[in-house]
């Protein structure tokens, strides 16, 4: 049974920080391209961040309106993906879900999602 759960998300202040984890299980992580996205009120689905697999580990790639202030790293020891982000903004509210993509099976998974919350 896949499951992607997601914690660490809260209401924060602009300027803040946060650390969403995502904890994978039920599929070969290691092989799997990791990615956040994230969804405002209203909105559609948007890709955040994404982190190749084992075999492009240090390939990353993020939105523009998140570069220089998210990092997106993996533990494959931990089955494990982290979004660390710093600086948040007022439209970083959103609700942000994690996703893999197990490329051998051409299967995509999705998280619950966390809530993220950012006002003053």
């Amino acid at each position: 049974q896949v499951q992607l759960v997601e914690s660490g998300g809260g209401l924060v202040q602009p300027g803040g920080s946060l650390r969403l984890a995502c904890v994978a299980s039920g599929f070969t992580f290691s092989r799997s391209a990791m990615s956040w996205y994230r969804q405002a009120p209203g909105k559609g689905r948007d890709l955040v961040a994404i982190i190749d697999s084992v075999d492009k580990p240090n390939y990353t790639n993020y939105a523009d309106s998140v570069k220089g202030r998210f990092t997106i790293s993996r533990d494959n020891a931990k089955d494990t993906v982290y979004l660390q982000m710093n600086n948040l903004r007022l439209e970083d509210t959103a609700i942000y879900y994690c996703n893999a993509w197990e490329s051998s099976f051409g299967r995509s998974y999705w998280g619950q999602g966390t809530q993220v919350t950012v006002s003053s």
